[in-house]
């Protein structure tokens, strides 16, 4: 059967107090609204519409790389009214529609197709989500008879019985699209807030005798970010859930409590994480990888038996067997081969580095190739920058770069070649060859006492 989905994605959010668009603020370094269409992407749903009203534009570029499509609300006139604004998605289409919301990033997959094949097994017309609560306050009431979901009441509408009703409606729901076009004409705003409620679509299937069922879930799939207090308790109950995955799959977290791991990365089992380190993105690290404290990798590939202390890496890849930190900076377009060593207080940026190089501390290397059993003394710079243009240099294999070395790009070192330490290298240095750049020292006789510098 035809399944879609709508994403409710259109308000901006007064109580979280921010120029940007409410469903774009992030749990686990990726936006609420973008949590949701993947959620629907692993359940296999395809054609995925975003309501967007508030921020469109803004909306629409963060969510430009998942392939979906857009319709526009206006005016924020309740969810009845975001529904009724696509309307034209809708039209025409047979099968069972889902409706989500952009800011409640904590449903499941499993969850979403459990609530489409009660929808679908059960002949429904319309089937919704609910949890139990002790305390409902500020949630809707799904009201029964017989077991059988006759109704939700805003809280703002209920009346004294109602209000004594534990079952909330968590406001996600699957529809017969055929049914919903139909009903969403019949909407009226003939309530307390003057809106058009998509709660009041159940109550009019009713009426005509259709089919509505509810599935029971956990409440924490169902949380809605409305502040910036609820959005760390989001983050707090997905962070918990992805350490609790990797935990389960062989990955060891020292102190799970303190460990940032976004909702895409991918982990080896026997790797072991140290607490403070953020591991954002699309990162992906093999197995037997050590994580000592502290260290940020965003968007990059650890590969097997790495070792990391505290240090930076951002869309770069690692390979295998190699040490990086600690404090060491690899910046993006980087590819440090196996079995290297980039020590403290090392920079990297846009380079490859080969296997079994050393870069042991206090040196940058920007735009460059280097080549593989190279040595770099301390204090080594590609001085790659000349003010207004990049340049490259080329290290061959097998080469000694001596400490406190300038290399001026461009400029190519050939294989098997030493430099010597304090030289400037504005020239190739061919295969075999030393390079001396360094100007001839002089000793001046009593030079400090001519100055008056001698200490009394």
């Amino acid at each position: 059967m035809y399944k879609c989905a709508l994403i409710l994605a259109a308000g901006q959010g007064t109580r979280i107090k921010s120029d940007l668009p409410k469903v774009l603020h992030k749990i686990c370094g990726k936006e609420m609204v973008n949590h949701v269409i993947d959620t629907m992407r692993k359940a296999d749903i395809e054609d995925i519409n975003v309501i967007v009203g508030k921020g469109a534009e803004l909306v629409k570029e963060k969510t430009a790389s998942r392939n979906i499509s857009y319709s526009v609300q206006e005016e924020q006139l309740g969810t009845g009214h975001a529904v009724k604004c696509a309307i034209d998605f809708l039209k025409g289409k047979k099968g069972v529609v889902g409706v989500f919301c952009g800011d409640a990033p904590l449903i499941k997959a499993e969850t979403v197709n459990n609530l489409f094949k009660s929808h679908i097994e059960n002949n429904n017309s319309a089937t919704l989500l609910s949890s139990i609560l002790e305390d409902p306050t500020g949630y809707g009431r799904v009201v029964r008879k017989d077991n059988e979901v006759l109704k939700i009441v805003e809280h703002k509408d209920c009346d004294e019985k109602e209000l004594k009703i534990k079952e909330m409606n968590a406001a996600i729901y699957c529809f017969d699209i055929e049914e919903l076009v139909n009903s969403l004409d019949k909407l009226s705003n003939n309530n307390n807030q003057g809106e058009y409620y998509l709660t009041d679509v159940i109550g009019i299937l009713k009426e005509e005798g259709k089919s509505v069922g509810a599935v029971v879930i956990d409440y924490d799939e169902t949380i809605g970010v409305n502040s910036r207090v609820q959005l760390a308790e989001a983050e707090e109950i997905l962070r918990k859930r992805i350490n609790l995955k990797h935990m389960i799959n062989g990955v060891t977290l020292i102190d799970p409590n303190s460990t940032y791991i976004g909702d895409d990365v991918e982990i080896g089992r026997d790797t072991i994480i140290y607490p403070g380190n953020v591991i954002e993105g699309n990162t992906k690290i093999g197995e037997g990888v050590i994580l000592y404290p502290n260290s940020r990798i965003s968007n990059s590939i650890i590969s097997n038996n790495v070792e990391v202390q505290s240090s930076v890496i951002i869309d770069s890849k690692i390979g295998e067997k190699t040490t990086v930190g600690p404090f060491a900076y690899i910046r993006p377009e980087s590819i440090i081969g196996n079995n290297a060593r980039i020590g403290d207080f090392v920079e990297i940026k846009k380079s490859t580095i080969g296997n079994n190089t050393k870069v042991s501390h206090l040196t940058y290397i920007g735009d460059a190739s280097v080549g593989e059993n190279c040595n770099f003394g301390c204090g080594t710079v590609v001085v790659n920058y000349d003010g207004s243009k990049k340049h490259k240099t080329i290290i061959g294999n097998n080469s000694f770069i001596g400490c406190n070395t300038n290399l001026v790009s461009p400029v190519k070192v050939e294989d098997n070649t030493y430099i010597a330490a304090g030289s400037t290298i504005v020239n190739d240095v061919k295969e075999g060859e030393l390079a001396v750049a360094r100007a001839k020292q002089r000793n001046i006789e009593g030079w400090v006492a001519k100055k008056g510098l001698t200490n009394k």
